[in-house]
């Protein structure tokens, strides 16, 4: 998106409103416009009839989505028109700011960690014995609670304890792979690994630690079902647990690092921080620009834009924005110190003159080159084709647009595979290229697909032929009257 920049300037006061995108919104807010991207413009008319061909809820979310697509999809058209395939390399990493900000920040735990104290190694055992990190075999048979019939419940227990009474220490593995019904350890023997306490279940959880290592239990129950339990010898345990103690002992060094940040940069986070985020994870586009101040520290503040910044950088399988919306307060709050202390490591690995490497970096470039690729050819606009289609840069835009109108209705008649725009492309995109969305364009087009959902629910119960048989509760329908004097003789349900 553009940015937009305030200046003030006494003599060029009314100018200066006038042209402010803001402004514009309000006095455009009355036409049919919904979004604007490069020279193409999509109207109440147009998303309100994407909509409908879709069969989407007419709701604001979903107005949204399918307009940013829109957006993304235009502006490459745009792009592509242009023989522009963004290879601008300062344009790039600026896309690719959140893989760039992981490396930096993996370089600088490491760095962080390898100045912390290493672990005692001859404390090893100790650890392992106190059960500060626990390792664990376990025969499971399977009885969910409130899932299996009771007799279900007590053959599992007795199954259980006809098991236990044969087993032992060297052939516990084998009589798992025979007798175990969890999937996830049957194969290896039962095995689970190393794991902190808290993250089994309370009941299995309690019968490890009353054992010693090399001791077996009797059958435990668990909502799973009856375990038993083999809490591994420190012989067997030895390999894995220094290696999970050590990712720990980082993981922790990690922590206090940042905390030790936050604390020295006095993170304030302010009163209407939640109710900021939430509308940022409605709408991120919205917020790309917004200096809505979320939290301040020393040195660092974390603006809206910001916030949406960070927001854009989760992976979708992660869900962030439509958990963030139904998060208590009190959790927006931990989201907003956490972005904080971010940018506050970031700022570490400023000063620390931690960079990518020319390798890094050609690697990030390619996965970018390659997304840019991939959304031309998915859309069927690549610059080579638009090309051989229009001589002047107007008429390839022109072939470029009805290209991503047609593939939009296939898309949402659902005859085309989705193509995908990545959020460095859409922010590379935007920020070279004129776009803008209208909220109030928005707003109309989702009462439009309202108001024909519903025409279209009552055409649909209008040409319903009437049921003979009443609903309850409902009347019985009167009688039609007959064709001929003669009443037909009644027919048997």
């Amino acid at each position: 998106m553009t940015r937009i920049r305030f200046r003030a300037a006494a003599l060029a006061a009314m100018f200066a409103l006038t042209a402010c995108a803001g402004l514009k919104d309000a006095l455009t807010g009355h036409t049919d416009t919904v979004a604007r991207a490069g020279g193409q413009e999509l109207t109440v008319q147009r998303l309100s009839q994407m909509m409908a061909a879709a069969h989407a809820p007419a709701r604001k979310d979903v107005a949204l989505a399918i307009t940013n697509i829109w957006v993304n999809y235009q502006l490459l058209g745009e792009a592509a028109a242009r023989g522009d395939s963004l290879t601008d390399q300062k344009l790039i990493d600026d896309g690719m700011w959140a893989q760039v900000a992981q490396i930096r920040l993996k370089k600088l735990f490491a760095a962080v960690s390898k100045a912390a104290p290493a672990p005692d190694a001859a404390s090893y055992e100790k650890h392992y014995n106190d059960g500060d990190m626990l390792a664990a075999r376990h025969i499971l048979f399977t009885a969910k609670k409130n899932v299996a019939k009771p007799a279900e419940i007590e053959a599992a227990r007795k199954q259980a304890e006809s098991v236990a009474r044969q087993l032992n220490a060297g052939n516990f593995a084998a009589m798992a792979k025979k007798y175990s019904s969890d999937p996830g350890s049957k194969e290896t023997g039962g095995e689970l690994g190393v794991f902190a306490k808290g993250q089994m279940v309370p009941e299995f959880q309690a019968g490890i630690l009353a054992l010693k290592p090399g001791e077996i239990s009797g059958p435990i129950q668990s909502d799973f079902g009856y375990h038993i339990i083999m809490r591994e010898t420190w012989a067997d345990a030895k390999d894995k647990f220094i290696k999970a103690y050590a990712q720990v002992a980082q993981q922790s060094a990690e922590s206090t690092y940042g905390a030790n940040l936050e604390k020295a940069a006095k993170v304030e986070v302010k009163p209407a921080a939640a109710k900021t985020i939430r509308a940022v994870a409605a709408d991120l586009d919205a917020f790309r620009d917004d200096r809505t101040e979320v939290a301040s520290a020393k040195g660092v503040d974390m603006t809206a834009a910001k916030v949406a910044k960070w927001m854009a950088a989760y992976p979708p399988q992660t869900q962030i924005r439509e958990k963030l919306q139904q998060l208590p307060d009190s959790v927006m709050g931990l989201f907003a110190k956490q972005l904080v202390v971010n940018e506050l490591m970031l700022k570490a690995a400023d000063s620390a003159k931690i960079e990518l490497d020319s390798s890094e970096k050609a690697n990030l470039r390619q996965v970018f080159t390659s997304s840019v690729s991939n959304s031309f050819n998915g859309l069927g606009i690549a610059p080579a084709s638009l090309a051989d289609s229009g001589k002047s840069v107007s008429a390839r835009e022109k072939i470029a647009a009805a290209r991503i109108e047609r593939f939009m209705n296939a898309l949402l008649s659902n005859t085309a595979q989705f193509v995908d725009v990545s959020e460095p492309v859409s922010r590379v995109l935007r920020s070279k290229f004129e776009a803008r969305v209208v909220p109030a364009g928005i707003d109309r087009a989702v009462t439009e697909a309202q108001k024909a959902v519903a025409k279209a629910d009552s055409a649909k119960a209008k040409n319903m032929p009437q049921s003979a048989v009443p609903a309850p509760g409902a009347p019985a329908p009167a009688p039609s009257a007959p064709a001929s004097p003669a009443p037909a003789p009644a027919k048997k349900p």
